[in-house]
């Protein structure tokens, strides 16, 4: 069993990168619908399945809203990578950091190819796990400078400022994300999304990375942003299974089957020049790609 060190070690981001590339482009990839059974007390357990030629993946995780601001983590279980030549299990990761470090993973890869403006100041609004994941992903791979950091909780905006500072940034920690709008062309939303948490009118080159909402009924965005960038700039999906999950625009009126996927993007890069909201809900073949990259690192050090 992998511990979330162990996990990390083996997820870094440029290889990650490179794997969520590979899946996009690789035709033996398959990733079924992911089975979403609510629980009671407002939990969900999510099962995901993926595979490509080589690696079979289930990720099966819970996902317990009520635990946000306590010692325990909202997303808890695992990843299991199998072998599909033997059937071998060859690998347990642990599910928390392969989605922490997966979606942020997607998110880079998105504004490094759609961000007009990539040098920030970084706005991040939540200070989860996901706040400090997306912090540390673009940190590594946009010529940032400063971050301002919002949360319901201060004392959290805060930890991930001083996170921000020990990575060479300029960081520190608002109040109203709402007001630093026009200041930051880079965001990230990751919250647990039971309420919105930005809305203005965003700036001419802002990229704008929403990932806290993934089902119909959640939502972090104004529903008046949403309908800003469909109006005056671009909106991209993670994948097209997004379509039918992504809350803050299904909830803004919106036509999704429109909306490119980041696979579309990664195929065809467009130019620069256009505000761009970038939607992501999570999927399977991220964990596979995060598998593979896992994998690969564990041959390199049996050779080693």
């Amino acid at each position: 069993m992998r511990d979330p060190s162990q996990t990390a070690d083996r997820l870094a981001y440029p290889a990650l990168l490179r794997e969520l590339r590979a899946v996009l482009a690789d035709g033996n990839v398959r990733v079924p619908e992911r089975m979403v059974q609510p629980l009671p007390g407002g939990g969900t357990l999510f099962l995901m399945p993926a595979h490509d030629a080589q690696v079979a993946i289930t990720k099966l995780i819970t996902y317990t809203p009520a635990n946000a601001g306590t010692a325990r983590p909202a997303i808890q279980g695992d990843v299991i990578v199998f072998d599909i030549a033997t059937g071998e299990r060859r690998l347990v990761l642990d599910g928390p950091t392969v989605t922490a470090r997966r979606t942020a993973a997607v998110s880079l890869l998105a504004a490094q190819l759609l961000a007009p403006n990539p040098d920030g100041p970084l706005l991040v609004v939540g200070a989860g796990a996901q706040g400090r994941s997306h912090l540390d992903a673009f940190a590594q791979g946009l010529p940032l400078k400063k971050v301002l950091v919002a949360s319901r909780s201060r004392t959290s905006a805060q930890a991930l400022a001083e996170f921000g500072r020990s990575l060479g940034l300029q960081a520190e920690a608002i109040d109203d994300p709402h007001a630093v709008l026009a200041d930051c062309p880079l965001v990230v939303t990751c919250t647990p999304a039971d309420r919105v948490v930005l809305r203005g009118v965003p700036r001419d080159d802002a990229f704008i990375a929403a990932i806290g909402a993934f089902t119909p009924r959640m939502a972090e965005l104004d529903a008046d942003l949403c309908r800003h960038f469909a109006a005056h700039g671009r909106i991209v999906l993670d994948t097209d299974h997004a379509r039918h999950e992504a809350g803050d625009l299904i909830q803004a009126g919106l036509d999704l089957s429109s909306f490119a996927s980041l696979k579309d993007i990664v195929a065809n890069p467009p130019t620069h020049g256009r505000p761009v909201l970038f939607k992501s809900c999570g999927w399977a073949g991220w964990d596979l790609a995060a598998a593979r990259a896992a994998m690969r690192r564990e041959r390199g050090e049996r050779k080693g």
